[in-house]
C-alpha cells in the first residue's frame, strides 16, 4: 500500500505600517490571504512560467467607512474570486527588486528568510512612500476627510501577470493612515509559508 503525504502547507502574513526616522509605528496586525489566488501564483512561479511572483504593492481608501462621530466601520478583506481586488485601489508601488519598473529597489524590495531546522520560510516585502510620493499628497497629516486618496485604510500584494492581470494575494484592511509630504511611511509585510505540523506564528 502506498503512503499518502497529508502534512499540507499553511500560508499567514503580517504588516507592520510605520515611521522609519520616529519610530512611530502606525498599523501592526494581521492580514487575510487570498487562498485560491495565492495557490495559482505559487504554481505559476514553481513551474518558472515568468509569472505569479509578488510584483507589487496596492494601496487603497476603500476599506473602511467613518461617521460623523469618527466610529469606524471596517469591511471584510476581499479573500475570494480570482478578479478580487482592493476596494478603492489609489496607488501602487513596484517591489519586485529585479523589475526595472522599481525606481528605488534598496528601499523597496523581496527577500526570503530561511532558518535550517523548521518548517517555514518567510517572504519578507518592504515597501518605502518616500516623502515626495504619491503625487499629488497634501503637505500635513493633519487631514479630518478620511475619503482623500492617499488616506490608506487598506493594502495588499498583487503578483505579476505577463497579460496585466495580476491576482490580489493577501488584503488587509485597518484604520485611515494619512500619507502626506512631511511623513515616510515604510511597510514591512512577511508572508510565512509553512507546514501544518509545527506551526509557527509570525
Amino acid at each position: 500500500m502506498q503512503s499518502k503525504d497529508v502534512t499540507g502547507v499553511h500560508i499567514e502574513g503580517h504588516i507592520k505600517i510605520f515611521n522609519p526616522e520616529s519610530g512611530e509605528v502606525f498599523i501592526n496586525k494581521r492580514n487575510a490571504i487570498h487562498y485560491e489566488n495565492i495557490s495559482i501564483a505559487l504554481a505559476q512561479s514553481i513551474a518558472n512560467s515568468g509569472q505569479g511572483f509578488i510584483y507589487e504593492m496596492a494601496f487603497g481608501n476603500g476599506g473602511t467607512a467613518v461617521d460623523p462621530t469618527g466610529i469606524i466601520t471596517y469591511l471584510t478583506p476581499n479573500s475570494s474570486g480570482t478578479n478580487a481586488s482592493l476596494y478603492n485601489e489609489t496607488y501602487s508601488k513596484v517591489v519586485d527588486d529585479r523589475s526595472s519598473n522599481n525606481v528605488d529597489p534598496t528601499r523597496n524590495f523581496i527577500e526570503t528568510r530561511h532558518v535550517t531546522g523548521t518548517n517555514y520560510t518567510d517572504v519578507f516585502v518592504t515597501c518605502l512612500l518616500d516623502y515626495g510620493e504619491p503625487s499629488g499628497q497634501q503637505a500635513f497629516d493633519t487631514s479630518t476627510d478620511a475619503d482623500g486618496l492617499y488616506i490608506f485604510d487598506e493594502l495588499g500584494l498583487k503578483s505579476y501577470s505577463a497579460s496585466g492581470n495580476s491576482l490580489l494575494l493577501t488584503h488587509v484592511i485597518f484604520h485611515p493612515v494619512q500619507k502626506s509630504l512631511n511623513r515616510l511611511i515604510q511597510i514591512d509585510y512577511t508572508v510565512r509559508i509553512q507546514s501544518l505540523t509545527g506551526l509557527a506564528g509570525v
